[in-house]
C-alpha cells in the first residue's frame, strides 16, 4: 500500500458529510451511574462523499479516483471543508495561528499541530498534510520569510538553525486530512436520464 499525494476533487468533497469519531468504552453498573473509558486516544475522522455528486461528470471523477486508489487500498488527501485552516473559518490564516513547539537550542524540528480548547480542557491534534504554498512561521511572534523549510508528506518543519532557548514557534496553515475509501465496492445506479448516483462513498481517516 501507498499514499498518494493527490486530493479528492473540491467541488465533490464540498457537498460531503462526516466529522470527527472517538471510540469511548460505557459500563453501566447496577446502581444506575457509568464507567467510561477512551479506548482512542485520538479522535478519527469519517465523511461520505456521495452527497457531494450532482452531475454526472462527477460521478465519472468519483468512479476514476477510486479506481486510480485500486478501492481501499491507496490512501489519499481530502479536504475537510469544516475544518481545513489552523485558525476559524472566518479568518485568515496567520503565522501566530498555533503553536508547535518552544525552542532549546538544539531542535531543529517541529511537527505542525492545530489545539482545540473548549473551556479548561484542549486536544492537540497532528498536522501531517499541510497544503503547500500555505505554512508561515514565527519565531516570539515575528514573521520568519526563510531559515525553514516544511515537508508536506508529514507536516515537519525543519529550521536551517535551531531556535534558541526559549523561543516560541508559532504556525499559520491550511492542510488535507490522509483518507482512504472504506469499501471495495461502488454501488452505481443508473436513472432514465443516465445521470446516475452512487448511494454511499464512505471515506476513513488513516495515520501516516
Amino acid at each position: 500500500m501507498a499514499f498518494h499525494e493527490v486530493r479528492f476533487p473540491d467541488n465533490i468533497s464540498r457537498g460531503a458529510r462526516g466529522g470527527p469519531e472517538r471510540r469511548t468504552q460505557i459500563v453501566e453498573l447496577a446502581s444506575g451511574a457509568e464507567e467510561r473509558n477512551a479506548s482512542w486516544a485520538n479522535s478519527r475522522r469519517r465523511y461520505d462523499v456521495a452527497y457531494g455528486i450532482r452531475r454526472a461528470d462527477d460521478l465519472a471523477a468519483v468512479v476514476a479516483f477510486f479506481e486510480a486508489r485500486n478501492g481501499r487500498l491507496h490512501g489519499f488527501r481530502f479536504k475537510d471543508w469544516a475544518d481545513f485552516k489552523s485558525c476559524l473559518p472566518s479568518q485568515p490564516v496567520a503565522p501566530a495561528d498555533q503553536s508547535i513547539g518552544t525552542g532549546n537550542g538544539s531542535a531543529t524540528q517541529f511537527q505542525l499541530a492545530k489545539r482545540y480548547t473548549s473551556g479548561a480542557q484542549s486536544w492537540t491534534r497532528t498536522i501531517t498534510k499541510p497544503v503547500a504554498g500555505t505554512v508561515s512561521i514565527a519565531l516570539n511572534g515575528v514573521p520568519q520569510a526563510s531559515g525553514w523549510s516544511v515537508s508536506t508528506a508529514t507536516g515537519l518543519v525543519t529550521f536551517t538553525t535551531a531556535p534558541a532557548a526559549g523561543v516560541v514557534i508559532t504556525a499559520g496553515f491550511d492542510f488535507d486530512v490522509p483518507v482512504r475509501f472504506d469499501t471495495d465496492a461502488l454501488d452505481v445506479t443508473l436513472d432514465l436520464e443516465r445521470l446516475g448516483s452512487i448511494t454511499s462513498i464512505p471515506l476513513l481517516e488513516i495515520r501516516t
